[in-house]
């Protein structure tokens, strides 16, 4: 019984110790990191887009220029954040608030008709995106330019806040621009910068380069492709039960 105790605590202890591990290696790469303006794109070969927005209101009244009451007391004003994001080909699915370091957070899931005319509404009219063909690749190129630098008083911004851009592409990356030391991993890339650097306008440059198939297409034919073999390994091994059945017959005859 003791040995089957003692064995239990030291399967338990290196447990813990692999989850320390985990997320001290999380922590170091970026992984559980808070952003104080965040966006997450979802982008499909048409040019359609579903993007969710997350931020607190201080950095959308900063950044954007936006109308928002910064008083994390104040009623948060569902409508007029909806209002804000909207726009022709923009539709607002969802808008949704939470708290953080004594800060009101709004997070808004747009769904965008065409990507290339996001930058028509207000909200992203601080950003230049094409998305074209080159060559034999599809290429998005999001360039953001001055923001709105718009003062909002003592929010409790500390200087180390920082703004995030991930965007999750529909196929195979043949190239981007992320840096070698981007950490997410598959098709999803993602670009850093300081919340003092926006504000003061400093150019982010995004653009990434994929291949004219999505991955779902590849991962339907791998799907196919592994069924077929399956079925024709079944098949072999059918004729060779079957050729063995007559071959014992013919012999016993």
């Amino acid at each position: 019984m003791t040995n089957g105790r003692t064995s239990s605590r030291w399967c338990a202890a290196g447990l813990l110790v692999a989850l320390a591990a985990l997320t001290a290696s999380g922590c170091e790469r970026g992984l559980l990191r808070q952003f104080e303006y965040d966006e997450d794109l979802y982008l499909a070969l048409d040019g359609t887009a579903t993007v969710y927005v997350n931020g607190s209101l201080p950095a959308f009244v900063a950044l954007r220029g936006a109308d928002f009451d910064v008083n994390p007391a104040a009623r948060f004003d569902k409508d007029r954040v909806a209002a804000f994001f909207a726009g022709p080909g923009v539709r607002v699915v969802r808008v949704t608030s939470s708290r953080r370091q004594g800060r009101r957070f709004a997070h808004v899931r747009l769904e965008v008709d065409d990507i290339r005319k996001l930058p028509q509404t207000r909200a992203f009219s601080w950003a230049t995106i094409r998305f074209d063909r080159m060559d034999t690749l599809y290429r998005f190129h999001e360039t953001l330019g001055a923001s709105a630098n718009k003062a909002v008083g003592d929010v409790g911004w500390k200087g180390t806040e920082l703004v995030g851009f991930r965007a999750h592409l529909p196929s195979k990356i043949a190239y981007h621009n992320a840096g070698p030391d981007n950490l997410l991993r598959g098709n999803i890339l993602a670009w850093e910068q300081a919340l003092a650097e926006r504000l003061a306008g400093q150019p982010l440059e995004m653009e990434a380069r994929m291949e004219p198939t999505t991955i779902l297409y590849h991962t339907l034919w791998l799907f196919l492709g592994s069924m077929a073999a399956a079925f024709a390994a079944l098949g072999l091994i059918i004729w060779w039960v079957v050729k063995r059945g007559k071959d014992r017959i013919a012999d016993a005859a």
